[in-house]
């Protein structure tokens, strides 16, 4: 094999690697005993660790200098490059750190899970101190090695490129209009008659059926994934095998489907890679912003949508065996974007998502930084919701227990969910300008047109452009957050 070749096998085994991590973290979510937890805190941590050493180690390094002076053409360059990128951030850590961390998160999630259960954020403190610490040692190796600041350093592992500075220039404009508008929008839905409310209770064998029903339709192929429960819902696997979980509520199905379709939209990105760059650094995604632009694309902007809920509403209805005005097309849609003030980041509005974000993402940079003690969390959280999106949580469960995120070490994630936000409604304005006929087959729950053109403007590119290239070449023009705004008033205060 030539140097290229033998990097990127070396890269290739690396891959699987964090393939076989990826499942343990989801069977550990949706199906491991309790009692299993040490053992797989255990697994998990060695697997990262050898991941890491395989990665760091001399023979990587001398193949990545062989690779780049063998080669002369561009495309395969950028490819090695991003193999570089991922080499240097990997070297910029000690092993032990890895390890330490792996271990730390492991065991505070473990911890969280019983915490939000009782409600009781002392039990977790002590966990979270130790994940808050070794992710403070973590971002200061980073940023010394990349030349970032220590949270910039975390958020270009979620997001390459995107920095503290960049989220703030958005949130803060974004922070410009949305109370207001979000109180415009209860507003005017106090002039319109109420929705009805669907009368349950609903089995779930019927709400998974019915979510199975439009996975299929919006093209998940079930030889290749799972749909299960965990305490909170995400997608993971591998793209071959991607693993969907969701909550249920047998007194309200909507949740638990719109997270369905969430979750379907990742998979479908996942799905979609390129599969010639299959275990390459560039046929990964190429980062959590683009990656939830792709879940909100399907969610918000088409499932949610008149077209999509007026499909809907029939295969709902037989499904639960609904009668009467409650399962009008109509009813479900206002019912699937109702406006208010709620307390749970997973179930918010449009509206109010980005403030849920925006609180977060300026609470764990003050822990990160030392500005907030851990103890002081709850009630910094319960000012900042009160301050923001206009309720107090009355329990920690429905405040910062309510995410598992910084409970599992994943400090700088937050913010890609508004850019994604902001990405889904430019790129679907694309898709419907390119495609005229979008709207009409969402309307007859036909997605194939829009999985097409996200399929050649987003899922073929992999890692190979940033997050704003992507944006730039699929839309014509950079991140636009007018446009986002103008998406929110004709959806919450037209008609």
């Amino acid at each position: 094999m030539n140097a290229q070749a033998r990097l990127f096998d070396r890269i290739r085994r690396i891959s699987i690697l964090g393939e076989a991590t990826g499942m343990l973290h989801w069977d550990a979510a949706a199906v491991m005993p309790d009692g299993g937890a040490p053992a797989r805190a255990e697994q998990l941590a060695t697997l990262r660790e050898l991941s890491h050493a395989m990665l760091t180690a001399t023979e990587t390094a001398d193949l990545l200098a062989d690779a780049e002076a063998a080669e002369t053409d561009p495309s395969a360059l950028a490819r090695i490059g991003l193999a570089r990128r991922r080499w240097h951030r990997a070297t910029a850590v000690p092993g032990d750190l890895v390890a330490a961390l792996s271990r730390a998160g492991s065991r505070c999630e473990t911890a969280w899970r019983q915490a939000r259960a009782d409600d009781d954020f002392a039990t977790v403190l002590p966990f979270l101190a130790e994940v808050v610490a070794r992710t403070r040692d973590e971002a200061a190796a980073l940023g010394q090695a990349l030349n970032l600041a220590p949270y910039d350093a975390l958020l270009d592992g979620y997001e390459p490129g995107l920095t503290a500075a960049d989220c703030t220039g958005v949130f803060d404009r974004l922070e410009a209009f949305l109370p207001d508008l979000l109180g415009q929008a209860i507003e005017v839905q106090a002039t319109r008659p109420e929705p009805i409310p669907l009368e349950g209770p609903f089995p779930i064998a019927d709400q998974a059926g019915l979510a199975r029903r439009l996975m299929v339709a919006l093209g998940f192929d079930f030889h290749h994934g799972r749909l299960d429960v965990s305490a909170h819902p995400f997608c993971g696997g591998i793209p071959d095998d991607v693993r969907i979980t969701t909550r249920y509520d047998e007194a309200d199905f909507l949740k638990a489907l719109m997270g369905v379709l969430h979750e379907t939209g990742h998979a479908l990105y996942e799905r979609g890679l390129p599969a010639a760059l299959r275990h390459q650094p560039a046929g990964e995604a190429r980062g959590m912003a683009v990656h939830e632009s792709q879940s909100l694309i399907v969610e918000m902007q088409a499932c949610r949508s008149r077209e999509f809920t007026g499909w809907m509403a029939p295969l709902a209805q037989a499904a639960f065996g609904g009668a009467g005005p409650a399962w009008s097309p109509d009813n479900i849609r206002r019912l699937v974007t109702r406006v208010a003030r709620g307390l749970i980041r997973v179930d918010a509005n449009e509206i109010a998502y980005p403030l849920h974000v925006i609180l977060r993402f300026r609470l764990e940079r003050a822990i990160l930084s030392g500005e907030l003690a851990l103890a002081d969390l709850p009630a910094a959280w319960n000012d900042g919701m009160a301050a923001s999106v206009g309720v107090r949580p009355d329990s920690d469960r429905e405040g910062c227990l309510q995410d598992i995120h910084w409970y599992d070490g994943a400090f700088g994630y937050f913010p890609t969910y508004t850019f994604g936000a902001l990405m889904a409604a430019q790129l679907f304005a694309a898709a419907s300008a390119a495609v005229p006929a979008l709207q009409d087959r969402l309307a007859s729950g036909d997605f194939a047109p829009l999985q097409g053109w996200l399929a050649t403007n987003v899922h073929a590119h992999g890692a190979t452009l940033s997050w704003d290239e992507i944006l730039r070449r699929a839309t014509g023009r950079p991140l636009d957050v007018d446009l986002f705004r103008r998406h929110l008033e004709r959806r919450y205060l037209g008609d």
